[in-house]
C-alpha cells in the first residue's frame, strides 16, 4: 500500500468524539507515569476542568473580592470553564498575545515615569541605570505588537506558511535593543566610579526602587502566564525580561543602603550590577529565540505528539516525528503505521482521527501532516520500523 498523506484539515469543526477524548486521556495519564516529560508544565497557568489555575485558587474569583476587582481581572485575564478550549485557535492566541503586550507595556511605563521624575531630583546613577532599562523594555513591546498583528495576517502564495515567524523575529530586535541598554548602563557607571557624583532624596530613590520592583514583577507574572498559555517564546522573554528589571530595583535600593553606610560608590557599582544581569537576561533570552529560528524544538514536545498519535485507534506505531514552531504555534508532520490491508477510505479516516486528537491533546499545535504507511514485516511477523522515503 502506498503510503497516505493527509494535511492540515482547518476547514473541519472539532469534535470532541471518543477518539480525541482518548487522546487526552492517554497523553494525561502517560505525562504522570512517567512523572512528567519536559514539556508538562504545572505552572501557574496549568488549567483544569473548572478553567482557573493552581496558583489563583478560588478565593479571589468567586469569594469575598469586590465586585470590580473581579471584572478588572477577567478583563485582563480572560479564563475559559473547558480545558481543553482555552486559546485553541491562533487568532484567540495573538489576541491574548497583543492584550498582554498592552497591559505590560503601559505598566512599564507608569514605573519608568514615576522614576524618570525621581532620577531628575536625586541624581541616582542605579535609579537612572534602572530607569533607562525601563523604557528600553518598554520600546521593544512596539516591534512585539507587530509582530503579533502580522503573524494573522493569511498564508499569500510568496509566503505560503504564514507571517507568524515575525514574532521570532522581532526577539532577535528586542535582543539588540537590551543590548544598547547595557552597554549605556556600563559606561553610565564607570563614569560615576571614576567621579562620584553626590546623591540627594535617598528616601524618594528608596521608594522608587521599591515601586519598581513590585510594578515590574506585576508586569513579568502576567507575561510570562499569557506567554506560556499561548506558546510564544519571544513574550516569555519579554516577561522575564520585566523581572530581571524588578530584581534590579532592589539593587537600587541596595544601593542607597550603601551610600546611608558611607559608601559613596555603592550607587555606581550597583548600577554594573544591574548591567551584569540585564546581560545574563540578554543571554538567557537569545538562546530561545535563536533555537526557534533554527526549528529547534525540545524532545517532551516530541513525544508527546508520538504518544497522542499511538493512542488512537488503528494505530500500530509511530515513526519518524518532527515538529517546528512558527511565532506561538507549532507545526508537526509525523509518520505512522497502520494495518497494510486498511483502504484508502479508512485510512483517511484514521488520519482525520490522528489529527483531531492531536489537535486536542498538543498544546499549540495548529498544523499537522501525517503520514500513513504500512508495517515492514520481519520473520517474527511484527513490525520493524518505519522507512523515511524521500
Amino acid at each position: 500500500m502506498s503510503h497516505h498523506r493527509a494535511v492540515n484539515r482547518a476547514g473541519r469543526p472539532f469534535e470532541s468524539d471518543d477518539t480525541a477524548l482518548h487522546a487526552d486521556r492517554y497523553l494525561h495519564d502517560r505525562e504522570h507515569e512517567q512523572g512528567h516529560d519536559g514539556d508538562h508544565q504545572h505552572d501557574d497557568d496549568h488549567q483544569h476542568a473548572h478553567g482557573h489555575g493552581h496558583g489563583g485558587g478560588h478565593g479571589g474569583g468567586h469569594g469575598g473580592g469586590s465586585s470590580w476587582w473581579r471584572r478588572l481581572a477577567h478583563a485582563i485575564q480572560p479564563h475559559s470553564h473547558d480545558a481543553n478550549a482555552a486559546i485553541q485557535t491562533a487568532e484567540e492566541a495573538s489576541a491574548a498575545g497583543i492584550r498582554a503586550a498592552w497591559v505590560g507595556l503601559a505598566g512599564m511605563m507608569a514605573t519608568a515615569g514615576l522614576q524618570l521624575v525621581i532620577v531628575a531630583v536625586s541624581g541616582s546613577i542605579s535609579l537612572l541605570a534602572d530607569t533607562v532599562h525601563n523604557l528600553g523594555h518598554a520600546v521593544t513591546t512596539i516591534p512585539l505588537l507587530i509582530a503579533f498583528r502580522l503573524g494573522r495576517r493569511p498564508p499569500t502564495s510568496r509566503y505560503p506558511y504564514g507571517f507568524r515567524r515575525a514574532e521570532d523575529l522581532s526577539g532577535v530586535l528586542i535582543a539588540l535593543v537590551i543590548a544598547a541598554s547595557a552597554v549605556l548602563i556600563i559606561v553610565e557607571s564607570i563614569d560615576a566610579l571614576i567621579s562620584p557624583r553626590e546623591l540627594a532624596n535617598l528616601g524618594w530613590v528608596l521608594a522608587a526602587g521599591l515601586v519598581g520592583a513590585a510594578g515590574n514583577e506585576i508586569v513579568a507574572v502576567y507575561r510570562i502566564r499569557v506567554g506560556r498559555r499561548i506558546g510564544s517564546a519571544a513574550l516569555i522573554a519579554e516577561g522575564n525580561h520585566a523581572r530581571a528589571d524588578g530584581l534590579t530595583s532592589l539593587v537600587v535600593v541596595a544601593a542607597v543602603a550603601g551610600v546611608w553606610l558611607g559608601y559613596p560608590q555603592a550607587d555606581a557599582v550597583a548600577g554594573l550590577l544591574v548591567a551584569g544581569a540585564i546581560v545574563w537576561i540578554l543571554v538567557s533570552s537569545s538562546r530561545s529565540v535563536f533555537r526557534r529560528l533554527m526549528d529547534g524544538v525540545d524532545d517532551g514536545t516530541l513525544r508527546r505528539i508520538a504518544s497522542v498519535a499511538a493512542g488512537v485507534e488503528g494505530v500500530r506505531g509511530v515513526g519518524r516525528v518532527r515538529a517546528r514552531w512558527t511565532g506561538h504555534r507549532l507545526e508537526a508532520d509525523l509518520d505512522v503505521v497502520v494495518d497494510g490491508t486498511v483502504s484508502m477510505a479508512e485510512a483517511d479516516a484514521v488520519a482525520a482521527e490522528i489529527h483531531d486528537a492531536l489537535r486536542h491533546g498538543v498544546r499549540h499545535l495548529e498544523h499537522a501532516v501525517i503520514c500513513l504507511r504500512p508495517p515492514m514485516i520481519i520473520d517474527d511477523g511484527l513490525p520493524d520500523r518505519v522507512h523515511d522515503r524521500q
